[in-house]
């Protein structure tokens, strides 16, 4: 672990924040990594937090880097615990090289023996400046003076942060900062925690956005102009973000009573012409599935992003998982198709979301884009999108006087109309119906009707987003990864240097891609790992590919994988 971690801080460094909610860990994590990133440094930051308003245990890793990054790291190369227990919630990712940063009361006697501790007390600080609502602020003058950071830049930064209060506050606020930054500087600071790595003036006028904001964006993209939802954990942070910046794009957002609700009101929107969006977690969706079976009788084009956490019921309501495929695959009764994305990245979670609102009015389906809170959370900087390949395809007739709802057709599209849009009547109705869409019981128009509703699944494989292969075309070993891991499995195997391995990364997991069999067929051996403990995808491959994967590494304790996590456990997969 020691060589790992020295060789690590060449290129980057860790810094891990922990503290209680309410300490404004959140503050420091905002001022921190904007503050590296105005600097010239690529930044990634996630977090892990417990379903409190006040109290618990909550910590943020933020990564600084020479180079892009966009994965997690178990590695701490700066700890900096805000309250007593903070060191204990996250005592396995300690090590020799762990540089402990704070007050000697928190850190405890213990772990100031046992660890390179520089106490730096912010308390005390910020009570002389004003109060102890400053000392995350003095905090984040501390990471900066550790990391060598010009402190004009960092004060500046924080001026602006805090611009729009009192002046008295702005004044603080600068004082905290300092005084974290001039503390650091008379101490005995260990080697290896300045940044040596040289900034890249371009970082600076990157995007650095979420995958909440990411989601958020890729909808407005897709021409979204109605979102509904019910507040849950962590499908929120979209809902909050299209509600305070899609009026300007003339999104309309409603916070519904209840999930039923929620869905309900996204079809009747989009049975009246609008691009759709539900955003919800797991418990949330598993009341909406009665919405979604009417959405599939109604052919009507709904978006569902689907934000998994780890269940049954309430289950951890405020951490990560993957165990939610099934959920979205089978969710509804009776037989009707549907598209399942689940992008890696943020630029993907953007891309795919836009073409998730095409591809549902296209043929006139239930689009999910699957999430998890681990990439809801998390955010890096990148350059940010190319908006030439985004447009917004709309798919709406105006209906004649002889206007069939359901006219039946090859491959299972009818025209779609909307009331008011011509001459037509736009009848539809959850039971089962006749071209003109009134009700029926006739037995062969039934199956005439299932069939052409099952048509656009055949139709709609053509517009099935490939997987990426990463690494050798040649390979012997392939792991396979779906969703958020892209990046963790990428660094991962990177660091692994093994010429014979690849990965193959699905960010469409339903319909999968006809070249699913072959690329898998052509391994000598082959992994798959996802955020569960059946392995969901493996069996879905196995389903609808006919092959099988040969292992799976699994987690499901609530916290994302980290690229430890996958470098040892493909390592002892690949040794047995």
């Amino acid at each position: 672990m020691r060589g790992t971690q020295q060789a690590a801080k060449k290129h980057d460094v860790s810094v891990v924040l922990c503290g209680q909610a309410g300490q404004g860990v959140q503050t420091v994590e905002h001022l921190v990594t904007r503050i590296l990133k105005a600097a010239g440094y690529h930044v990634f930051a996630t977090k892990e937090y417990m379903s409190r308003v006040r109290g618990g245990a909550n910590s943020t890793t933020i990564r600084v880097c020479g180079m892009r990054v966009a994965a997690p790291v178990s590695r701490m190369d700066i700890l900096v615990p805000l309250n007593k227990g903070a060191v204990a919630h996250v005592a396995e990712r300690l090590s020799p090289e762990t540089v402990l940063v704070g007050e000697r009361e928190v850190v405890g006697d213990d772990d100031v023996e046992s660890q390179r501790f520089l106490a730096v007390p912010f308390t005390q600080i910020a009570s002389d400046i004003g109060g102890k609502i400053y000392s995350n602020v003095v905090a984040v003058g501390a990471i900066a003076g550790l990391l060598g950071l010009d402190l004009d830049a960092v004060v500046a930064y924080v001026r602006r942060f805090f611009a729009k209060k009192t002046d008295d506050i702005v004044a603080n606020n600068v004082k905290a900062v300092q005084a974290g930054y001039d503390a650091v500087g008379r101490l005995d600071v260990p080697d290896g925690l300045k940044l040596t790595f040289k900034p890249s003036p371009k970082v600076a006028d990157e995007m650095l956005l979420s995958g909440a904001e990411a989601v958020g964006l890729g909808a407005i993209a897709g021409g979204c102009n109605f979102v509904s939802s019910y507040p849950m954990s962590p499908s929120t942070n979209v809902l909050t973000f299209l509600a305070q910046h899609g009026l300007e794009q003339g999104v309309l957002a409603e916070q519904a009573e209840d999930e039923i609700a929620a869905i309900n009101m996204a079809i009747g929107a989009a049975y009246a012409g609008a691009r759709a969006l539900v955003t919800t977690s797991g418990g949330g969706f598993a009341l909406m599935t009665e919405g979604v079976s009417l959405a599939g009788m109604l052919e009507c084009p709904v978006v569902i992003h689907l934000a998994q956490r780890p269940g049954p019921a309430t289950g951890l309501p405020t951490r990560t998982e993957q165990a939610d495929l099934e959920l979205a695959l089978y969710a509804g009764h009776g037989e009707f198709p549907r598209i399942l994305f689940a992008p890696g990245t943020l630029e993907q979670a953007f891309y795919l979301t836009q073409r998730a609102f095409n591809l549902a009015d296209k043929y006139q389906v239930p689009a999910f884009i699957l999430t998890d809170e681990y990439l809801i959370d998390s955010y890096y900087n990148f350059k940010g999108f190319d908006l030439s390949k985004t447009k917004a395809e709309r798919h709406i007739v105006k209906t004649t006087r002889d206007y069939r709802r359901y006219k039946l057709t090859k491959n299972g599209i009818s025209p779609r109309g909307i009331p008011g849009y011509g001459e037509g009547l736009v009848a539809v109705d959850s039971d089962e119906h006749d071209e003109e869409g009134h009700i029926t019981e006739d037995l062969n128009v039934r199956v005439a009707m299932v069939d052409k509703r099952l048509a656009k699944g055949e139709a709609l494989r053509k517009d099935v987003v490939r997987p990426e292969l990463i690494g050798p075309k040649n390979y012997k070993r392939l792991v396979i990864c779906w969703g958020s891991t892209y990046h963790i499995v990428q660094e991962a195997l990177a660091e692994m240097g093994r010429t014979d391995t690849a990965m193959l990364h699905y960010s469409q997991v339903y319909p999968l891609h006809p070249s699913t069999a072959d690329l898998i067929r052509k391994a000598r051996r082959t992994v798959v790992v996802e955020g569960n403990a059946t392995g969901q995808f493996r069996k879905l491959i196995r389903l609808h590919a006919g092959v099988d994967v040969d292992e799976a590494l699994v987690k499901y304790d609530g916290l994302g994988f980290t690229v430890e996590d996958v470098v040892e456990g493909l390592t002892e997969i690949i040794s047995r």
